[in-house]
């Protein structure tokens, strides 16, 4: 079968940290895709997090990466981490109202603590971590 969508990953590869919100019509609300790396193996990283913009301040953010920290910690991570363009004062807003603190960097944007290229030659960004707990 020929697929018009690398979607199709998230779903059968990635599952369980890449969820969806569905509302009761079967409207697609929100999606976190999220990976576990295979490098640091305690680490977990969310590339996007998507709420559809008539859903948004109800929560399903929060539910969704919600749900990605409940998986990392069955595999006893340490760390959720994302990134942001550091203009994005907004995203700055969320990433800290949901617990996730700005990481030190090498130079500042507006009070928001950037390192320079972290993903790549001219892609400077704010990183921000969620430190998670082992349970007992």
């Amino acid at each position: 079968m020929i697929r018009t969508s690398d979607y199709w990953l998230y779903a059968e590869l990635f599952s369980s940290t890449c969820p969806v919100a569905i509302d009761d019509d079967t409207t697609i609300t929100g999606v976190v895709i999220a990976f576990r790396s295979q490098d640091r193996p305690s680490d977990v990283y969310v590339q996007d997090v998507m709420t559809h913009p008539k859903h948004r301040q109800r929560g399903i953010t929060r539910a969704l990466l919600h749900n990605v920290r409940s998986q990392a910690e069955k595999w006893n991570c340490e760390r959720l981490y994302l990134t942001s363009e550091p203009e994005n004062h907004a995203a700055h807003a969320s990433w800290t109202t949901l617990g996730f603190d700005n990481v030190s960097g090498d130079h500042e944007v507006d009070g928001i603590s950037v390192i320079t290229d972290f993903k790549g030659p001219g892609r400077s960004r704010a990183v921000y971590e969620l430190r998670l707990r082992h349970r007992g």
